[in-house]
Formats: C-alpha cells, sequence, structure tokens
C-alpha cells in the first residue's frame, strides 16, 4: 500500500509522465498507465482533468487490462 501511495503522490507532482493508453473506451479519454514504485507489475492507470488526478484502476499487468477498462466509467470523487 505504501508503494502504491508513493506512486500516486508522484503523478500528483508529474501528471502527465504516465503512458498514454488508447483502449476504445470514450469515457476514459486520456487514460494514463504508470507502475507502481518496485511493483513492475502493478499497474496504476489515471486520467488527468486539469489540476485533479482520478486513478481509475490499479491492475496487475497480466490481466486482461482492455477488457477491463472497456466496460469503465468514469466517477465523480475527486482523489487528489
Amino acid at each position: 500500500m505504501e508503494a502504491v501511495e508513493a506512486s500516486v503522490e508522484q503523478l500528483v507532482r508529474m501528471p502527465n509522465m504516465g503512458a498514454l493508453r488508447e483502449i476504445g473506451n470514450p469515457a476514459l479519454k486520456g487514460l494514463r498507465l504508470w507502475s507502481v514504485k518496485d511493483f513492475d507489475e502493478l499497474l496504476i492507470f489515471y486520467v488527468v482533468a486539469g489540476d485533479t488526478v482520478r486513478v481509475i484502476r490499479i491492475l496487475h499487468g497480466k490481466r486482461d487490462i482492455d477488457r477491463i477498462l472497456k466496460k469503465e466509467s468514469v466517477h465523480d470523487e475527486k482523489l487528489h
């Protein structure tokens, strides 16, 4: 959990450093991904809107990521 929190804090400081990931879900336009520090197989999927970083999912890289994220919708909760 500490590694996840540290990685998210890094994204809050520099939100555009994650790689863009296009998955064909219009609700996730501008989706980016970044790996959790020291856990390269754990990926943080997030979107940036203004000064807000919204974490959509944290998934293991071996999961069917496209299938999972194609069904995802963006919620209105602000995380940072």
